[in-house]
């Protein structure tokens, strides 16, 4: 499943079947696991978020996020969340991939993570640019232990570009 999917779903407090709100962003950690889900309806002055913790989604799927009560919604500073994907000063979206040896893959255009495998970042698709992206499609990466979230790039292992694949879902089909 694709992060920028889920990105406007909306959440459900299991409980009482209540709609608390729609997903704005996602919390992620450097070692590749998405950590909660941020909601909208932050404030213009406010540098707090309101988020949910991970492990207190109970189901999510192609239309809604189940989460077990309304007291699973918290609030928290914004700057003390390291990594998002979509938004703030920590995102991985449009973050550049580059090889240790300098070659640039890329940006990020998408997280993939597998929903069997519970909240682990399993790749990422890359875009090497809209003309590109037309021609070739976009190219997914596994996501190694190797690979650290830097504070303007993603730096991959020597000969990553190898392991690059066709995109799950890439523009062209």
């Amino acid at each position: 499943m694709k992060l920028q999917d889920m990105i406007g779903l909306t959440v459900f407090d299991v409980e009482n079947g209540k709609q608390i709100g729609k997903i704005h962003d996602f919390m992620v950690t450097a070692n590749w696991r998405i950590t909660g889900i941020e909601l909208e309806g932050k404030g213009l002055f406010s540098s707090q978020v309101k988020v949910v913790a991970w492990d207190d989604i109970v189901a999510y799927g192609e239309d809604a996020i189940m989460i077990r009560n309304q007291q699973a919604v918290r609030k928290t500073e914004a700057r003390e969340i390291q990594h998002t994907y979509l938004l703030g000063p920590g995102k991985l979206k449009d973050l550049s991939v580059l090889t240790e040896e300098g070659l640039m893959l890329g940006h990020i255009s998408d997280v993939y993570f597998d929903q069997e495998m519970g909240n682990n970042i399993i790749g990422l698709e890359i875009s090497d640019g809209f003309v590109s992206d037309i021609i070739e499609g976009r190219k997914w990466l596994p996501c190694t232990e190797d690979m650290s979230i830097g504070e303007n790039a993603v730096m991959v292992p020597p000969l990553s570009e190898q392991r690059l694949e066709k995109a799950i879902y890439s523009v062209n089909g």
